[in-house]
């Protein structure tokens, strides 16, 4: 694997990233100390009393705390009137139990941070740092610190509270780490660039009896096969190859012994689509299969199909204006701004849908993947994503324009 160059080795006329790679320690220490205390969902309380404290701790005092539960929102004012630059991090863990045995490993059994949102969290802290200290911008920053990316939809909701026109915010970004990329590469592209997420719910109810004396019943599990089976179709036979479409069965529970046939079924699953059209055609066919198959094996089938995070949608400017401060701390040759679509989501795409914005992905080398018990974020990609969001706002918002 290819690495790119420490910031800290980088020549000293780039002021910025010299700056932040000198607080490069400090930046370690925040990231595993919140590692050390991962928390899930909304209730990240106490990562919040963090950030917040490390914010006071940088001499930012205009602070609002208690959004979507547990988030808050920091203001950093430049030097000259502007607009208002919105940056997120993602703040919340996974319920997963930690196999690193690292000696800042979690300390709250069965929680880790196995998606990188304490080195995102990191980054942003980083960069506000370096922002409170220059303010060499005009208008506003908006520093975003979001829980329950993972699940509740944080996103989501930190947009019905109003955030976005409460501090008046207009433009949005954020970054997430990947796994197995060179360090220091970014990677984003105009357009959608995640999917959106929906999940959905089969129940089976048929008439349970003796294993012994199948014509006596009417077995949901032949059912929920022939459902499992069709479902696939979806994808290969109702599907334009060009559109892009995900349809996974994931769980199917049935039964509790050998000898009889149950009642129930429970068959569950993810969608991952790009465009209304697709997902309203996979709702069609799914609503389709699980009649058809109930009438064909007598039994009583009930679909419940959960629309889940939108497609995360870049504008095609801001992803332009991202790839600049991008290269500016990379190099050109580290950044790909138009890299392929992937199949996961992203509840960012919330704020995308009422701002313009860009969403990136930032290499941390080599490393587990993502939701892996044995993942831990790479500290060497923190001054990377905090001269990244720092170089972001000083480009958009200059001095003197």
């Amino acid at each position: 694997m290819i690495y790119c160059e420490r910031l800290s080795r980088r020549s000293p006329d780039i002021p910025i990233v010299n700056r932040i790679a000198a607080f490069d320690a400090d930046m370690k220490k925040w990231r595993r100390n919140i590692h050390q205390n991962p928390e899930l969902g909304l209730d990240c309380y106490q990562t919040a009393s963090f950030i917040e404290a490390k914010l006071r701790e940088f001499g930012i005092s205009e602070i609002h705390t208690g959004i979507a539960q547990s988030g808050l929102v920091a203001i950093i004012d430049g030097k000259e009137n502007g607009d208002t630059i919105g940056l997120r991090a993602d703040i919340d863990a996974l319920p997963m139990m930690e196999t690193t045995n690292l000696e800042y490993a979690s300390n709250n059994s069965g929680l880790m941070h196995a998606c990188g949102h304490d080195g995102h969290t990191t980054m942003l802290l980083g960069a506000a740092r370096y922002l409170s200290e220059t303010r060499n911008f005009s208008g506003k920053v908006a520093l975003i610190f979001q829980p329950a990316e993972e699940n509740e939809g944080g996103g989501r909701i930190m947009v019905e509270e109003g955030i976005l026109d409460r501090f008046n915010i207009k433009n949005v970004y954020a970054i997430h780490n990947t796994p197995d990329v060179a360090l220091g590469k970014f990677y984003t592209m105009p357009g959608a660039i995640m999917a959106g997420a929906d999940k959905f719910h089969i129940d089976v109810v048929g008439v349970g009896g003796h294993g012994a004396y199948p014509h006596d019943t009417k077995d949901p599990i032949i059912a929920a096969i022939g459902i499992v089976q069709t479902l696939q179709t979806i994808v290969s036979r109702s599907r334009d190859p060009n559109d892009k479409l995900v349809v996974s069965v994931t769980q199917i529970h049935a039964g509790s012994t050998d000898n009889v046939t149950p009642e129930n079924t429970y068959i569950n699953g993810t969608v991952r689509t790009f465009d209304k059209v697709v997902q309203d055609m996979v709702i069609k066919r799914m609503e389709e299969i699980v009649a058809g198959h109930a009438q064909s094996f007598g039994v009583d089938c009930k679909l419940r199909y959960e629309k889940g995070y939108p497609p995360t949608i870049n504008n095609p400017e801001n992803v332009e204006m991202a790839a600049l401060a991008a290269k500016d701390v990379s190099g050109v040759s580290m950044v790909d701004d138009n890299a392929g679509q992937e199949m996961g989501a992203e509840d960012f795409s919330y704020l995308l849908e009422k701002r313009p914005g860009a969403y990136l992905f930032l290499g941390i080398g080599e490393a587990a993947g993502l939701h892996n018990t044995n993942y831990d974020f790479n500290d060497d990609a923190s001054v990377y994503g905090a001269s990244f969001f720092a170089r972001l706002v000083e480009i958009s918002q200059p001095l003197g324009r």
